[in-house]
């Protein structure tokens, strides 16, 4: 049960490309699907932020344009079978070996993609009274 003087901070992430949204995928087929589509691509990572306590509540959202090289139908599979992409929006983690290999380029924040924005996050805590 929250208390009175608790701060609750949620978040979570998607990936959008071209008018389709990719949440988190259902089984490894659907993350090679997943991974398919990305590969060659530009696609944005929106994370939204709630942060929240007795008497105050602030949400925001970030987002951040990332760039997949093309990856070769090995690479995917090879990724899909020695990582966990089921349990990642858009079924990959940048800070692991696809980010390392696959990643050409980000605009906006590294740690969005990895799944919560903490600059803007600290910024919007700095707000949030008698806490930082």
């Amino acid at each position: 049960m929250i208390q009175p003087d608790d701060l609750v901070i949620t978040a979570d992430t998607i990936v959008y490309m071209d008018g389709s949204v990719f949440g988190k995928p259902s089984d490894k087929e659907d993350a090679i699907r997943m991974l398919k589509a990305l590969s060659g691509s530009v696609h944005k990572v929106f994370t939204g932020v709630c942060i929240s306590c007795e008497k105050f509540k602030r949400d925001f959202v970030a987002e951040t344009d990332v760039r997949f090289s093309p990856l070769s139908e090995d690479d995917i599979k090879w990724y899909v079978n020695n990582f966990n992409p089921v349990d990642k929006a858009g079924a990959y983690g940048i800070q692991e070996w696809i980010g390392f290999a696959g990643v050409e380029w980000i605009s906006g924040s590294f740690f969005n993609v990895m799944g919560l924005p903490v600059h803007m996050l600290y910024e919007e805590l700095k707000k949030v009274p008698s806490i930082l």
